[in-house]
């Protein structure tokens, strides 16, 4: 009996202060003040964990800049990516683009374990995402934004929208600048968070094509760069090794700055998605490679801009959604 009173009044609580934070939110807009009072040290406790979790694990930034992506691309900024099967839906862990490949979700899990110890039914785990992304690029030396805040998380996943929504590695240009602006984003938004590319790895199942069979003639893609195409070849085998990795930037793999630029003007794009914002035929994109290839600072202005604008898109608010208690299962 005390335990299940217990239960009741944990779910009060909850209600109530969702109920204040849904008044509380300018209408069901997005704005980075949103825990000012409800949870005032929300990103303190996000960093501290970042912090660790990074220095254990570099590649971890990527990881985490990476859920935050395939989060937003699917049925907005909700956090969907993160929920595990259920009797109701299958995860879109499963989906092509993300099985064996997305990482992170216990770093998700212990922060948002801790923000329900300190703040109990308050930070949505799609606004976790929005800030471990932020605070991954800061972590690694790129440029800091701030983060509209007030999401709320889906109560379903979307395999089928995960498997159509994200980007291919081996994606045309056209296909790219398609699917962005299927979100609401444009070409400058494409080439920008591309960026994002310069950290991180890739398995070789993701760029073997290029290396073997990039149109259906069994040769190689004539726009990699002859020393690079043959470093790639000792790491990613004919058949075999689709685990193996290579670094998406192998100038600073781990450090964010504009490097992946420099390496596509060289031929030294690991995917095909992003060799062709040079080699695809689009002189915006061309243009915009170019551009942040030289200047690094306006790489990262666009780059905040376009994350922002990418965060926003369709997310939850007001009394749609839920406050998850547990990222991986809805309440």
């Amino acid at each position: 009996m005390a335990s299940s009173l217990g239960l009741v009044m944990l779910f009060l609580s909850c209600a109530i202060s969702q109920a204040f934070l849904v008044s509380s939110s300018n209408y069901g807009g997005l704005f980075p003040d949103f825990y000012q009072f409800s949870c005032p040290q929300a990103n303190d406790i996000i960093m501290s964990f970042l912090e660790e979790a990074i220095a254990k694990d570099p590649r971890m930034a990527a990881s985490l800049l990476r859920l935050h992506f395939h989060d937003c691309f699917v049925q907005g900024c909700d956090a969907s990516v993160l929920l595990d099967n259920s009797s109701e839906f299958k995860s879109e862990k499963e989906a092509g683009p993300n099985k064996n490949s997305l990482r992170g979700f216990e770093v998700i899990d212990q922060i948002k374990a801790k923000l329900e110890q300190v703040c109990p039914c308050t930070v949505s785990c799609a606004d976790i995402l929005a800030f471990a992304a932020r605070d991954s690029v800061v972590l690694s030396g790129g440029p800091y934004w701030e983060v509209p805040l007030g999401r709320r998380d889906s109560k379903r996943a979307y395999f089928n929208k995960a498997n159509v929504n994200i980007p291919a590695p081996n994606s045309k240009i056209q296909t790219l600048i398609r699917l962005f602006n299927r979100q609401g984003l444009n070409e400058k938004d494409l080439v920008a968070l591309s960026g994002a590319h310069t950290i991180g790895v890739a398995r070789c199942v993701s760029f073997r094509q290029r290396l073997y069979n990039q149109t259906g003639d069994h040769l190689p893609d004539a726009t990699l760069e002859k020393n690079y195409y043959n470093d790639l070849k000792s790491i990613c085998p004919t058949s075999g090794g689709n685990n193996n990795i290579s670094p998406l930037d192998i100038a600073s793999p781990n450090r964010f700055d504009n490097s992946y630029f420099k390496l596509l003007l060289l031929g030294k794009g690991l995917l095909n998605s992003d060799e062709v914002l040079l080699t695809g035929k689009v002189k915006k994109t061309q243009q915009l490679v170019k551009i942040y290839a030289e200047n690094e600072a306006i790489f990262f202005h666009q780059f905040s801009k376009s994350m922002v604008k990418m965060g926003n898109i369709s997310p939850l608010t007001e009394l749609k959604g839920e406050i998850r208690k547990n990222c991986r299962r809805v309440n």
